[in-house]
């Protein structure tokens, strides 16, 4: 199962999985999940397959996947947010962006892991998968909303490595390097080409 996989980095994870032979949920609250999908140009008789969920991560939704397929293997938490760009400065940040920010990617990602741990543990194995991000592993400058809620994702990892791990539940979290996604794109007002050059300008 994957979060916010209809578009982006989430889109190609998704289509990995199924083209690896996963049988892949999508739980998105997209209102074009379906169109955005089309583009995954899957052979006509794909090893996995697809499907399509549009709300967000529920204790149903974990219950589906497991009525549908028999278990749960992967939890692969991608849904998040970066924010305004008036973030980039504290004494700018909106406090209401910053309970948005925090409610789609902490709570998000930590209603995931929870729903997952419950069918993993009883399995005695998976594995819980968070999409953080480089800003975690350096000195930057990304909206202050956006860069504490994914040290935050962080923190929960390592929690959960240390509960989970003694089930047989694997759990990690990847860090990406800034990608000219839309949403990145559009939360700073860039084009492909200025945002990779802000994000040159950024490293420290």
């Amino acid at each position: 199962m994957l979060t916010g996989g209809a578009s982006d980095i989430d889109a190609f994870a998704a289509k990995l999985f199924a083209q690896n032979g996963a049988k892949v949920i999508i739980a998105d609250v997209q209102s074009d999940l379906h169109r955005r999908t089309d583009h995954f140009h899957l052979p006509p008789r794909p090893i996995g397959h697809l499907r399509q969920v549009q709300r967000r991560i529920q204790d149903r939704r974990v219950d589906t996947a497991v009525s549908a397929h028999g278990k749960l293997d992967i939890m692969f938490s991608n849904a998040g947010i970066m924010g305004q760009l008036a973030g980039m400065q504290i004494a700018t940040t909106d406090s209401q962006d910053l309970a948005k920010v925090l409610e789609v990617n902490v709570r998000g990602a930590f209603h995931c892991a929870k729903h997952a741990a419950r069918v993993m543990i009883g399995g005695k194995k998976g594995v819980i998968i968070f999409t953080t991000s480089n800003i975690t592993t350096m000195f930057g400058n990304a909206p202050h909303a956006y860069t504490t809620s994914k040290h935050v994702v962080v923190g929960l990892m390592k929690n959960l490595t240390v509960e989970l791990g003694g089930y047989g539940v694997w759990v990690n979290s990847i860090s990406p390097n800034g990608v000219p996604t839309p949403m990145a794109m559009n939360a700073l007002g860039l084009d492909r080409r200025r945002f990779r050059s802000w994000v040159r300008s950024r490293r420290a």
